[in-house]
């Protein structure tokens, strides 16, 4: 994906908040993907998400995070080939961190709703160019949970507690305002239906949800967070932290930050800038 489609992408991003790339992804990492997150399902490597519902369907909510650093499958995927390289040209960097990754399985029938959340709660990093690239691996009509959006909402100037995803509870410690939960069918409110091969991607500080999945197949996918060149490190009191994190001052750029903290720089083809 280069040129004018990619361009069209990033003004969408920058104007919205998030966008979507259709057919971006090809089959070979879309198929490493769908192999690593398999071995997660085999060793049972996921966390339960509707536990934390208190859900009992049997249809289940799963994800689990920073396998890139057990998993040099999860690391090459992320750092490597086509996706960064997405991400990089809708961001406008010719440098790119990996940050972290997630992996997010529901279930068919599983009707827990992903709640309105923004990245940068979770995020120990500011700065304009930070995105979550979210790529299905089996189709995700908006039914299935597909990403749905607030326009506009990363210009806000509104910071968000992380919450615990699949509640409106607040992680405990974290500090700002709690998400306000909107309608899906709010004028604001936009999302994309997509199919294999196809990404969204959207700013840390965009508020975003999901239905539940409502389909008959299971949604499977892969969730990769970035740092473009201007993000700095920014600590968030109470959120999940990193290895390393707490040797590194605040306002370090994430140029200089990421080699203490051992994020891997992705291995950016030029085409983003063509």
């Amino acid at each position: 994906m280069v040129g004018t489609e990619l361009g069209d992408a990033s003004d969408l991003f920058w104007s919205t908040g998030a966008c979507v790339v259709r057919g971006a992804v090809d089959r070979g990492t879309i198929d490493r993907a769908r192999e690593a997150v398999e071995r997660l399902v085999r060793t049972g490597s996921l966390a339960d998400l509707s536990a934390l519902a208190d859900s009992g369907e049997s249809a289940r909510f799963s994800a689990g995070v920073d396998h890139w650093r057990s998993d040099d499958e999860f690391r090459m995927v992320a750092t490597t080939g086509p996706l960064p390289d997405l991400v990089a040209g809708v961001l406008r960097t010719d440098r790119l961190w990996l940050y972290e990754d997630s992996v997010l399985i529901k279930e068919a029938g599983c009707s827990l709703e992903t709640k309105w959340h923004s990245d940068d709660g979770y995020f120990h990093v500011e700065g304009r160019q930070l995105a979550t690239l979210w790529v299905p691996l089996d189709p995700a009509p908006l039914a299935s949970g597909a990403l749905r959006f607030l326009d506009g909402s990363h210009r806000a100037s509104n910071r968000y507690r992380p919450t615990l995803f699949v509640t409106e509870d607040a992680i405990p410690g974290t500090e700002g305002e709690l998400p306000p939960q909107i309608g899906f069918e709010s004028p604001d409110v936009f999302g994309f239906g997509l199919q294999v091969g196809d990404c969204t991607i959207h700013h840390a500080r965009t508020l975003h949800a999901a239905s539940g999945n409502n389909s008959g197949v299971n949604r499977r996918a892969l969730s990769i967070r970035y740092c473009g060149v201007d993000s700095v490190i920014r600590q968030k009191v109470g959120a999940p932290s990193k290895p390393g994190l707490e040797s590194i001052p605040d306002g370090t750029p994430i140029a200089e930050a990421a080699e203490n903290l051992g994020l891997p720089e992705a291995e950016l083809s030029g085409i983003q800038n063509s």
